[in-house]
């Protein structure tokens, strides 16, 4: 049973780049990056070097191949020779009767992973590639290792060379690459798809701003007519630029809060003031609601409500919550949306109440699932992004809802400590 706990517990160690980066990369907006490759990879090196498999001193066998080929595949060319260069290192510490063959079979198998390497980037096959690689990169230290040491402690250990050898690496190399190749690809589909329901919700927003511009400009266009085509004494003039001045300054108001909803998100926390972006969102997302004739209501206390937070998430994630509640309202009469933020003990209340068409139990118990949503057309990952946000914070989201009957958000956030 030794041989088979032993590589069952390298096979662990070789998949740990895979299990960090789904913890790490969670709830992150963006991929992985060649830091995170080199220091997952060097990790489990070491570990898998520490605690090696071996029959007889100073003869190791652990992930070393699976590791380094991991490296190249996601780092790249480089991080893998900073990978490689580890493991040398490390294993002339090690020392043994083993070591100089050790460093062979690398020196043997590290260019052929890089020959993998350029093939799975052009490949269209790529689970073929991966397996026909494991299969190749598991027969060089079998073969040199039968050449190298003596054939009766070959013949002695056969067993566990093949079981470890091969298999051990074959395995090894296949598990990692589809897993954390699988998890890559779906967190990209997320970016992706987060930034399209971004663009899409801006754009939508958007048009409704543009109606609503058009309302001051206007005004001031009306009042530079006057002035020119019919002469008023100076205090009605000046009445007219003191009216047009107001006019320009709160079409300046309406675009500068929605750059600053449009600007890619930033990262960092910082002292965010919940109760002025509350403002902010119900002067942008007003025009929105006009447009689909749907009334917003606001209440919110006069005196700042700080949390800690990345403002820009915090934008983003109003503005889907309002979106959705406007667009719940836009098929019913007198449709409304009210928005009321509380502080009660340590915490941000912020309820969102609309009397649109309201949910099913089973469509609440999926809200904030990955590509879920409730309208014909959209990806659900606007709302996905919201419970990740408010997650993140150490938030908790709660839904009221009955069918045709409207639905209450209520989220909770943590206040910041004075």
């Amino acid at each position: 049973m030794t041989p088979i706990k032993e590589t069952l517990l390298q096979l662990f160690i070789s998949l740990m780049p895979f299990v960090m980066y789904n913890i790490y990369y969670r709830d992150n907006k963006h991929n992985h990056t060649k830091s995170f490759i080199l220091i997952t990879a060097s990790l489990s090196l070491l570990l898998s070097m520490t605690f090696a498999a071996g029959v007889e001193n100073g003869i190791f066998f652990d992930a070393r191949y699976i590791l380094m080929y991991f490296s190249i595949m996601f780092g790249g060319i480089a991080v893998g020779s900073v990978v490689f260069a580890e493991f040398i290192i490390y294993r002339l510490l090690l020392g043994g009767d083993g070591t100089y063959v050790a460093i062979l079979i690398v020196a043997f198998t590290f260019p052929l992973s890089v020959l993998f390497y350029k093939l799975f980037q052009q490949a269209k096959r790529l689970s073929l590639i991966t397996f026909f690689a494991g299969i190749v990169i598991s027969s060089v230290p079998f073969l040199i290792s039968y050449l190298y040491f003596d054939p009766d402690y070959f013949v002695k250990h056969l067993g566990f060379h093949i079981l470890v050898l091969p298999i051990q690496n074959s395995i090894g190399i296949w598990l990692l690459i589809s897993l954390f190749s699988k998890s890559v690809s779906d967190k990209k589909i997320f970016v992706s798809y987060l930034e399209n329901e971004k663009v899409n919700t801006i754009s939508h927003v958007a048009a409704s701003l543009a109606h609503e511009v058009r309302n001051p400009l206007t005004v001031v266009k009306g009042f530079l007519t006057l002035i020119r085509e019919r002469p008023a004494p100076d205090e009605k003039v000046a009445r007219y630029i003191d009216i047009s001045i107001s006019e320009i300054q709160r079409t300046e108001s309406i675009l500068s809060e929605f750059l600053s909803i449009s600007k890619p998100l930033s990262g960092g926390l910082e002292r965010t003031n919940l109760s002025e972006l509350l403002h902010i969102m119900m002067e942008v997302m007003s025009s929105y609601a006009n447009m689909n004739n749907v009334r917003l209501e606001v209440s919110r206390p006069d005196d700042p409500v700080w949390i800690m937070a990345n403002p820009d998430e915090i934008k983003q994630t109003l503005l889907n919550f309002i979106k959705n509640a406007v667009e719940a309202c836009s098929a019913v009469s007198n449709g409304k949306v009210a928005l009321r933020l509380d502080t009660v003990m340590q915490d941000a209340l912020l309820f969102i109440e609309d009397n649109g068409v309201g949910m099913k139990q089973e469509q609440i118990n999926r809200l904030g699932s990955i590509y879920f949503t409730t309208k014909s057309s959209g990806t659900g990952l606007g709302l996905t992004f919201s419970y990740q946000v408010i997650r993140t914070l150490g938030g908790t989201i709660s839904v009221h809802s009955e069918p045709g009957e409207g639905t209450q958000f209520t989220i909770t956030l943590p206040l910041l400590s004075e």
